[in-house]
């Protein structure tokens, strides 16, 4: 829980300081008119505004309003700073690491149960610029005061509708220090900017925790695609090797059209062994499982019991008659027979 409630004063410090920083810029660019209220001894306040003229000099506190001067005209659209007596607040010292100086006023609002008799919500606090002690550590100084004494003025100048309000007070030592600032709608408060601030780290934290379990779910949905694909082409490339042993698979057709159809060297080969050496043939003719072939030899009829007797051929018959001419060495023959497929010379 200790670990839980310094990580949340770290996150205030951080943007209570970046809140300050750009609210601090803004200023720079655009200043509006500072009017000062300040206490005196007496219990009245003396009026300091750029535009003195016919500006009385001091005004009176009573049951809860300024008295003595129309301030509605003096504060409408200017900075009013109600810097109260020392007299009225709790101050003390306060030291801190070198390197808290950045975080000073979250740390301060962490603290401030501990360092005084209020809480955050019940007080008004501040502290001083930082000094340093030594080059390890800086020192300032605690502000502090009940709230309802600081609103009891905030609300009386409030309806003047300046553009900001800020309670200050001076230390003994002439410290000026800063308990509360209230900016109107039209400003930039800078406890409001840290808010926003803060919602804003929320906001890109949920989403980066969404962004990564979509991620996670996309990439385990795309992985288990991916599986599934793979498993797929797995399935269908044993199919196309013909790893489940059917006949109909695409490698066995392929083999068995490779044993069944007739190759032409084979034929060229089992003819050129068959016939004899006074046989010339002129023509062949390949088609589908059977084969004719033309030529010229010396005994034609004797041609097709050589034909029938190998293994490659069957049926072999004349489809044209056999004749002789006298140019020709020997008779003329034309012989068609089937061929048995076997892919073996």
């Amino acid at each position: 829980m200790s670990s839980l409630h310094s990580l949340r004063a770290m996150v205030d410090a951080w943007t209570g300081t970046v809140a300050g920083t750009i609210v601090a810029g803004l200023e720079r660019i655009v200043s509006p008119r500072v009017v000062r209220v300040v206490e005196i001894e007496s219990g009245a306040f003396a009026l300091e505004a750029a535009k003195s003229e016919n500006v009385p000099k001091e005004i009176a506190f009573e049951n809860g309003k300024f008295i003595g001067a129309d301030l509605a005209q003096i504060v409408r659209g200017s900075r009013i700073e109600i810097v109260l007596r020392p007299t009225r607040f709790l101050f003390r010292p306060l030291e801190l690491p070198a390197r808290a100086a950045d975080f000073l006023d979250g740390i301060v609002r962490a603290q401030i149960d501990r360092l005084t008799p209020w809480s955050a919500s019940e007080a008004v606090f501040g502290c001083s610029v930082p000094v340093a002690l030594g080059s390890e550590s800086i020192s300032t100084e605690i502000a502090a005061a009940p709230r309802k004494l600081a609103m009891s003025y905030v609300e009386a100048v409030s309806s003047f509708h300046p553009t900001a309000i800020a309670i200050v007070t001076e230390t003994p030592e002439g410290k000026r220090i800063k308990v509360f600032e209230q900016r109107s709608r039209g400003a930039i408060d800078p406890v409001r900017l840290g808010r926003t601030l803060q919602a804003v780290l929320v906001l890109a934290a949920v989403a980066a925790v969404l962004g990564s379990v979509a991620a996670s779910y996309l990439a385990d949905s795309l992985s288990a695609r991916q599986s599934e694909l793979e498993r797929q082409i797995t399935q269908r490339r044993a199919v196309l090797r013909g790893n489940d042993g059917g006949e109909r698979s695409p490698l066995a057709l392929l083999e068995r059209r490779k044993y069944e159809s007739p190759a032409s060297v084979i034929v060229l080969e089992s003819l050129s062994r068959l016939l004899p050496d006074h046989t010339y043939v002129t023509e062949l003719h390949l088609a589908g499982n059977k084969v004719q072939i033309g030529g010229v030899t010396r005994d034609a009829p004797s041609l097709i019991p050589l034909i029938e007797q190998s293994q490659h051929f069957t049926r072999a018959t004349f489809y044209a008659p056999t004749t002789r001419s006298p140019s020709d060495p020997g008779e003329r023959f034309h012989i068609e027979a089937q061929i048995e497929p076997r892919n073996a010379p």
